[in-house]
């Protein structure tokens, strides 16, 4: 079971924003997608969700090409996102926000409800199942967006951006939810960061994009070892080789 980008490319008009990429994601693997503003990080999710298709290549699940399967097909089969911006149902409160998640993936309400509040007590945010999903603090907005992405019990999780405009002590607690939801729920994860020392603590595998192309893809030594990633970010929020 192995959720994958098999040689992909995306073109719009003349514009190539992925160029034959190509990465995959295992059961309980965390699985970093790094790269300039601009790389195709974004647009990686998207088709691996089915909000994009591809011009080329296929994204695999489980060996099954999905490339063409719409978006609420791809995350009934297993595969969950969350997005830059928290997006959620702002007239709801947060117990109605995974609850009306889980009774569209198919659930009857009242055991919808169950699970979400089970999940809601495992991320430790239990305390907020009845507060408006409206004015939510910036980093609480973020867990019930992982806490909703979870509903249903998905096999893999893509992670846009979920640690942006956090401090150093709230993204290290978000590190710690990632480890728990691929360890103690075996789901794959995929990060997709700005925060290049968030992803290289996490991930046992790294994909560099930059101009939609992969430049480079390895563990955290590969990854700061490389000339090429150096390049792609000037420099720039890069750790240091330990």
């Amino acid at each position: 079971m192995v959720l994958a980008l098999d040689q992909v490319g995306v073109a719009f008009g003349g514009f190539r924003a992925l160029s034959e990429v190509t990465l995959a994601v295992a059961p309980g693997q965390i699985v970093g997608l790094i790269g300039p503003n601009g790389a195709g990080k974004t647009t990686c999710v998207n088709v691996l969700t089915g909000f994009q298709r591809p011009t080329s290549g296929r994204v695999l699940l489980a060996g099954r090409a999905v490339s063409g399967l719409a978006a609420h097909r791809i995350r009934r089969a297993g595969v969950a996102r969350t997005f830059q911006a928290g997006r959620l149902f702002t007239g709801l409160d947060v117990l109605d926000n995974l609850a009306c998640t889980g009774v569209g993936l198919g659930l009857r309400r009242r055991e919808a409800e169950h699970q979400a509040s089970a999940l809601l007590a495992w991320l430790g945010i239990a305390t907020l199942e009845s507060r408006p999903a409206a004015g939510l603090p910036y980093t609480d907005e973020r867990r019930v967006a992982i806490a909703r992405a979870l509903m249903g019990g998905p096999r893999f999780l893509l992670l846009d951006e979920p640690a942006a405009g956090m401090s150093e002590t709230e993204a290290a607690d978000l590190a710690a939810v990632i480890r728990r939801i691929a360890l103690e729920r075996g789901i794959g994860c995929l990060l997709i960061e700005h925060n290049v020392g968030l992803v290289l603590s996490l991930a046992s595998d790294v994909v560099v994009l930059d101009g939609g192309r992969v430049i480079e893809r390895g563990d955290r030594a590969v990854i700061l070892g490389s000339q090429a990633v150096r390049e792609a970010y000037l420099g720039a929020n890069l750790p240091e080789a330990a």
